[in-house]
């Protein structure tokens, strides 16, 4: 890695300081990162890869990540770990969708018996993953629309989508090549899962926050 020489401090006109361009020129251009790279990645940050190209994720509110924290909780109590159903766990964690495309998550889960696709520096797949949908139009359409896409190409058997703008969860079940809606679970009903007969969680409980 480059030396890095102190610099005063620029602004731009509005009075701004300009980003740390030397920092930035460290890594590959958008379009150039490989899996290798975006592997080698330091830290834990919220960062999906597609193609070549680096999608960084807003960071989370308080209520985000108190829901994000209560289903991993209530799936973690049903499932067990790897001598139960499974093993659920809360972003960050890196889920490889196929070749070259990776996402985080906000909670992914694998059945025991798939086991050995939960890689350390990633999961291969997984059974079921939720996410939390954020206030932002371009986030709400990642996860209602591009995510829904994407984990049934990659075969994710149930996907939970938790909008606490609507104060709705809809779970979706893998049916051939797509996703058919199992539910619509809206404030005094209880979200349920296909995949894991028994488990669900209390609508109203999920938005109450903390």
């Amino acid at each position: 890695m480059k030396t890095l020489k102190r610099r005063p401090l620029r602004h731009r006109a509005n009075g701004q300081a300009e980003p740390t361009w030397e920092i930035a020129r460290l890594f590959p251009e958008q379009g150039n990162w490989s899996v290798q790279e975006y592997l080698a990645l330091p830290g834990n940050h919220l960062v999906e890869f597609s193609a070549g190209f680096l999608e960084v994720l807003p960071m989370p509110t308080t209520m985000h990540q108190w829901i994000v924290l209560y289903l991993w909780e209530s799936l973690k109590r049903f499932t067990g770990d790897w001598s139960g159903l499974g093993l659920a766990l809360a972003a960050a964690l890196r889920v490889r969708l196929w070749e070259d495309k990776f996402r985080e998550p906000d909670v992914v889960f694998m059945l025991t018996k798939h086991r050995h696709r939960a890689l350390d520096e990633y999961w291969d797949g997984a059974d079921l993953v939720m996410e939390v949908v954020s206030g932002d139009p371009e986030d709400r359409k990642r996860d209602l629309v591009t995510k829904r896409a994407e984990y049934a190409r990659a075969r994710i058997a149930e996907y939970w989508i938790v909008d606490p703008k609507l104060k709705q969860i809809t779970v979706l079940r893998l049916k051939g090549k797509t996703y058919a809606v199992h539910g619509v679970f809206k404030n005094t009903q209880r979200a349920t899962s296909r995949l894991l007969p028994g488990f669900g969680v209390d609508v109203g409980t999920v938005f109450a926050g903390p």
